[in-house]
C-alpha cells in the first residue's frame, strides 16, 4: 500500500525477488528432483518473500503493513484450504468403500486392442477424475499400458501422449485434485463454478484428441497383450465388493455439484457417504484392518472409518502397482498442499502490497488492449513460469496474483482467470522436460517429453482454445452476467 513517506519500486527491485526465486526454485529441482515441491520449494518461496520485505524496508514500508498485506493474501485462500483438508477426508473413505476402485474396475473394462490409444486416452481420464491425480495415474495405468504397447508394438511417444492426455483432463475435471482447488482459490472463485466453466474448452479438447488417437490406432499393428491389466481388474475384484451400488456416492457428489450446492459441504457429504458405504458394503476390507483389541467390532470398523478421514487407508495388496491406486488419502496427505499454498501465497502477498508485482505486471499490460489479448498473455506468462521455476503450482499461484486486479478491471469474471491459468499453468507443464511434471512423466513412463509431446494432443489443444474463446468473446462470463446468474439464483 503506496503512502507518502514510500516509494515506488523500480523495475530492478521487482524483479530480483522473481530472479531469486527461479534461481533457488531451479535449485531446488536440481537437487531434489520430483520431491522439490515437498519442502525445498516452500523454503525457496518463503527466502523470496523475505527478499522482497528487505527491498521493501529500503522504500520506505513498514513491517505492520507488510505483515497486514501477508495475513490477507493468506485469507483469500482459507476456504480452498478447508476444501482441500476435505478432499482428502473423501478419498480416503472412497477408497475405503470400493468407491474409486469400482470406477477403475469399470475403465478398465473400455481397453480395447483395436482402438487402444484411444482407449488408453480415456481409461485415464476415468481413473484420474476418479483419484484426482494425474502422476497416480501416469505411475499405475499410464506404466501398465506403456507395457501394453510394448507386448502390442506400438509406438512407445504415441501410448504416452495419449496417457498424459487422458491423465490431464481427468486431474482438472475431478474435484479432488490439488491443482484443480488451487486455481480458483488464487483468481477468487467456487471449485465447481470453476469445473463446469473447464468442461467448456477441457471437453471439446478431450475428443478432437480422442478423435486423432483414433486415427493414429489404425495406423497400429500387433498382437495383443493385456495381460497385466486383467491382473490388476482381478485382484481389484478380489479385495473389493465391485458392483454398480458403489457409485451411489459419487452420483450424489455430481447431483449436488451440479445443482449449485456450496463445495465444502458438498464433499464433506461425500466423505462421510463413503464412511457408511464402507461400513455396509466394504466389511471384509473393513474388518482386515480394524485393530483387535477394541470392545466390539463396531467400535473397530468405525475406528476404520475415522483413520481414513483423518489418515487415510492402506489396502494390503501384493501387487504393487495396484498398492499405490488404492491407498492413500485423509487429511494428512493434503498437509503439504496446504504447506506449499501458504507459502507461495505469502510470497505474493509481500510482492503484491509493496507495489513489486503490480511493477512487473505494468510492463506486461502494455501490450494488452482486450480480452484475447488479456488471455493470451496469461497463457503465455504461466507457460514462461513453468518454463523459468519448473513447477506447476507456481505457473498457477504467480500468475494468478499477477493478472487477478487485470481481470477485475476487465470487467470478467474470476472464473475466466481461474480456466486460463488451469489452461496453461498446469496444462503445459508435463511438456517442459526439466519442470517437476516432465521430469516425472518421464521417470516413470519411459518416453522423453519431447518426444511425446507432439502426441499429447490435450495439452496443446486446450490453451489453444482458451485463446480462441477469448478473441471471439465466445462463453466469456462477464461480472455483470455473474451478478445476473446469483439473482436469477435468489
Amino acid at each position: 500500500m503506496m503512502t507518502e513517506t514510500t516509494k515506488r519500486p523500480s523495475y530492478l527491485q521487482a524483479l530480483i525477488p522473481l530472479l531469486a526465486l527461479v534461481a533457488m526454485l531451479g535449485s531446488s529441482v536440481y537437487l531434489f528432483g520430483e520431491d522439490s515441491s515437498y519442502g525445498p520449494n516452500q523454503i525457496a518461496l518463503l527466502i523470496a518473500a523475505a527478499i522482497a520485505t528487505t527491498i521493501a524496508f529500503f522504500n520506505g514500508y513498514r513491517w505492520g503493513d507488510i505483515e497486514a498485506g501477508i495475513t490477507k493474501g493468506i485469507s483469500v485462500a482459507l476456504g480452498a484450504i478447508l476444501i482441500i483438508l476435505m478432499v482428502g477426508s473423501l478419498i480416503g473413505t472412497w477408497l475405503l468403500a470400493g468407491i474409486v476402485p469400482t470406477m477403475i474396475y469399470y475403465g478398465l473394462e473400455l481397453l480395447s486392442p483395436t482402438w487402444f490409444y484411444a482407449a488408453s486416452c480415456l481409461i485415464c481420464a476415468i481413473v484420474a477424475i476418479s483419484i484426482g491425480s494425474s502422476w497416480t495415474t501416469a505411475a499405475t495405468i499410464g506404466v501398465a499400458l506403456i507395457g501394453v504397447a510394448t507386448g502390442m508394438d506400438l509406438s512407445l511417444p504415441i501410448t504416452a501422449g495419449a496417457v498424459i492426455s487422458g491423465a490431464y483432463f481427468g486431474d482438472k475435471m475431478s474435484p479432488l485434485s490439488d491443482t484443480t482447488n488451487l486455481a480458483p482459490a488464487v483468481a477468487g472463485t467456487e471449485l465447481f463454478a470453476h469445473i463446469r466453466y473447464m468442461t467448456l474448452t477441457a471437453v471439446p479438447a478431450l475428443i478432437i484428441s480422442l478423435i486423432l488417437f483414433t486415427i493414429l490406432g489404425f495406423t497400429g499393428t500387433g498382437v495383443a497383450n493385456i495381460d497385466s491389466l486383467m491382473v490388476m481388474q482381478n485382484d481389484l475384484d478380489a479385495i473389493f465388493n465391485i458392483s454398480p451400488v458403489m457409485l451411489i456416492p459419487l452420483a450424489v457428489l455430481f447431483t449436488l455439484a451440479a445443482t449449485r450446492k456450496p463445495a465444502l459441504p458438498t464433499i464433506l457429504i461425500g466423505a462421510l457417504l463413503g464412511g457408511v458405504w464402507a461400513l455396509l458394503f466394504q466389511s471384509d476390507v473393513v474388518a482386515s484392518l480394524t485393530p483387535i483389541a477394541r470392545p466390539s467390532a463396531f467400535v473397530g470398523n468405525l475406528e476404520v472409518v475415522w483413520v481414513a478421514l483423518a489418515n487415510g487407508v492402506s489396502i494390503p495388496t501384493d501387487n504393487p502397482d495396484l498398492q499405490s491406486l488404492i491407498s492413500g488419502g485423509g487429511m494428512e496427505s493434503m498437509t503439504n498442499t496446504v504447506w506449499l499454498i501458504l507459502a507461495a501465497m505469502t510470497f505474493g502477498a509481500v510482492m503484491e502490497t509493496t507495489g513489486l508485482l503490480q511493477k512487473i505486471i505494468s510492463g506486461i499490460l502494455k501490450v494488452v488492449h482486450s480480452t484475447g489479448s488479456l488471455v493470451t498473455a496469461t497463457v503465455f506468462t504461466c507457460f514462461g513460469a513453468n518454463v523459468l521455476t519448473a513447477d506447476q503450482y507456481m505457473a498457477i499461484v504467480l500468475p494468478g496474483r499477477m493478472f487477478r486486479e487485470a481481470y477485475a478491471n476487465e470487467g470478467l469474471d474470476p472464473r475466466v482467470l481461474s480456466r486460463t491459468l488451469e489452461s496453461s499453468g498446469t496444462i503445459t507443464s508435463p511438456l517442459i522436460p526439466w519442470n517437476t511434471c516432465g521430469a516425472f512423466m518421464f521417470s516413470v513412463l519411459g518416453v522423453y517429453p519431447l518426444h511425446y509431446a507432439p502426441f499429447a494432443f490435450f495439452l496443446f489443444l486446450v490453451p489453444i482454445i482458451t485463446i480462441i474463446y477469448a478473441y471471439t468473446n465466445f462463453k466469456i462470463l462477464r461480472l455483470e452476467d455473474s451478478q445476473s446468474d446469483m439473482q436469477t439464483a435468489g
